[in-house]
């Protein structure tokens, strides 16, 4: 039988303006001596998967400093302070992509990583509008626009393998959100 663990202590030190290092002091049984646990805070993050009209996903390629490559992602972001999840959502999505939400999903909110993160990913699917032929990226971002066939390929070649977006496509994959 499991016995309620409580937090004891808590402090943080702020690392940069998007995340701060959480020391929390754990007790796991009266009597026991706590142990001490680290975990990163950090704004709550949108994970967008749209579809234009014309049946195309967009995914962002940019460079990552925490894995030292670029990466191809669907597109996400940050909340900002005191912002709501689905105007983050469409605001994230015009950034990245210069897309239209039409139509917006929220298909759930999840913990991020249980075990270190303390933030929640909000997944959300947009009917979108087609491309803007005019839309400039903003500096080291690129957007592509793939049908669903060549996303599925790019995931089993490995070339999109961030590991939060790929349970948003299973999730809508299993919601029978269809993208082709």
């Amino acid at each position: 039988m499991l016995t309620a663990a409580r937090i004891i202590a808590r402090e943080e030190l702020a690392l940069s303006p998007w995340v701060r290092l959480v020391t929390k002091e754990v007790e796991f049984a009266p009597g026991e001596e706590p142990r001490i646990y680290h975990c990163l805070a950090q704004p709550d993050y949108i994970t967008i998967l749209a579809r234009t009209r014309s049946g195309l996903i967009p995914l962002v390629r940019q460079f990552r400093p925490a894995v030292e490559e670029y990466t191809w992602e669907l597109p996400a972001g940050l909340l900002e302070d005191g912002e709501d999840p689905e105007e983050a959502c469409r605001r994230e999505l015009k950034e990245e992509t210069g897309l239209d939400a039409i139509s917006v999903t929220k298909l759930g909110s999840f913990w991020s990583d249980t075990g270190r993160h303390e933030n929640r990913l909000h997944a959300y699917f947009i009917e979108a509008s087609d491309p803007d032929p005019s839309f400039v990226p903003e500096t080291g971002m690129e957007v592509r626009f793939v049908g669903h066939g060549e996303l599925w390929q790019e995931v089993q070649e490995g070339r999109f393998n961030h590991q939060l977006h790929l349970g948003l496509l299973a999730l809508a994959q299993r919601m029978r959100i269809v993208l082709d």
